[in-house]
């Protein structure tokens, strides 16, 4: 009989994407670009939308461009986001359980990060609306190379928990997401992973557990969601992949 100790399978920290998983600022960010693009004769589809959601600047900037944005990366950059910021003084929306799940995490002592595509001075204007404490560390868009799907910023988030404890597994850490680049990116870092669709579908394929809505969820079901993750076993169909070291060194 193999034993298995609490604390290999335990929660030990959560990784938290920030738009359309914990707050929904998506409506702010298409307002903005909607307006830009037809500042120069374009219009914005849904579709032109749908494909940046979750992924860095970098990205959408160049989907501006092809949409007809006739300015400078670094212009449209500080458009987009001065925008985004004026608008966000009206405050947030929060997602359906989130606040509730944020809190019963904190209860726990359960540390939470977050990870997000978002660069920093924007995540500063959102996290002015969390209760004092909510994060323990922050990756934002400008900390990191490459954007999500890319693993970095959820790599650089492990790491930055793994610092202070040694021994930290991936296996314990659970990230939740709304999009595909979000899930893709936490996944291919090696961690079980949650999804929690807003404005794209996500399918409940290959490890990556799906649920409608964080309304109702407790951290007792955070747990079954990372053990039901784990359980898809590690040949790319669970929440962590070959190759990816799973405790911290």
């Amino acid at each position: 009989m193999t034993t298995i100790h609490r604390r290999q399978t335990r929660l030990e920290a959560v990784l938290w994407d920030l738009d359309g998983t914990l707050v929904d600022t998506e409506h702010h960010w298409r307002a903005v670009q909607a307006g830009l693009v037809g500042s120069f004769g374009g219009s914005w589809t849904e579709s032109q939308a749908q494909s940046i959601m979750g992924r860095s600047q970098a990205d959408s900037v160049r989907v501006l461009q092809r949409a007809g944005v006739r300015l400078p990366v670094e212009e449209i950059a500080q458009r987009v986001t001065a925008g985004v910021r004026d608008r966000l003084r009206e405050g947030v929306l929060w997602r359906p359980g989130a606040a509730e799940l944020l809190a019963d995490l904190r209860a726990h002592g359960i540390p939470c990060v977050l990870v997000t595509m978002s660069h920093r001075h924007i995540v500063d204007d959102i996290l002015r609306h969390f209760p004092a404490g909510s994060f323990e560390q922050t990756v934002t868009g400008d900390m990191v190379t490459n954007g999500k799907p890319h693993p970095e910023a959820y790599e650089t988030a492990f790491a930055l928990l793994a610092g202070p404890r040694p021994g930290l597994s991936r296996r314990n850490v659970l990230a939740i997401e709304d999009s595909l680049p979000g899930t893709r990116a936490a996944r291919a870092a090696g961690l079980p992973t949650l999804g929690v669709p807003h404005l794209e579908p996500l399918a409940a394929a290959g490890g990556l557990i799906i649920w409608p809505t964080l309304a109702g969820r407790s951290v007792r079901d955070l747990q079954a969601a990372a053990a039901a993750a784990r359980a898809g076993g590690p040949d790319g169909g669970g929440g962590w992949r070959e190759g990816v070291r799973d405790t911290a060194p």
